[in-house]
């Protein structure tokens, strides 16, 4: 599992947001400190307001601020937001997809394998790598 550049800008994002709380940041602000394309930023942050991690502001005092405390966003939220189920093989998202999963030895390690990851970085929230960054 490799996490796409557009996740690893979401999450560069998000840990941003959560440093100022409650303050409402435009986005040539955030894409200049994190160095991330304002173009391609302003795309993930529709993607991060779609799932209910941030809010947008229009008008002349617009821009993004956090949804919900830092405590309460997970990595895996943000991730999954951006890229969807976070899994080393297809089969162990649904093990429809693939025909073999029913007889395959491997199957299993790469659904406890899901389940590992998914449980770390559920574990992981912002309010934590803010303060781990300090």
């Amino acid at each position: 599992m490799q996490i796409t550049r557009e996740a690893d800008y979401a999450i560069r994002c998000v840990l941003y947001l959560s440093e100022p709380q409650g303050e409402v940041i435009m986005v040539d602000k955030i894409a200049k400190a994190k160095k991330i394309p304002k173009s391609f930023l302003a795309k993930i942050l529709q993607k991060l307001t779609k799932a209910g991690i941030v809010k947008s502001f229009r008008g002349v005092k617009g821009g993004f601020q956090l949804a919900k405390k830092p405590q309460a966003i997970s990595l895996l939220d943000v991730i999954e937001a951006i890229d969807g189920s976070v899994a080393m093989n297809r089969c162990a998202i649904d093990k429809r997809m693939c025909s073999l999963s029913n007889e395959c030895s491997v199957h299993p390690v790469w659904v406890e394998l899901r389940k590992e990851v998914e449980a770390r970085l559920r574990k992981t929230d912002f309010k934590k790598l803010v303060t781990v960054k300090r």
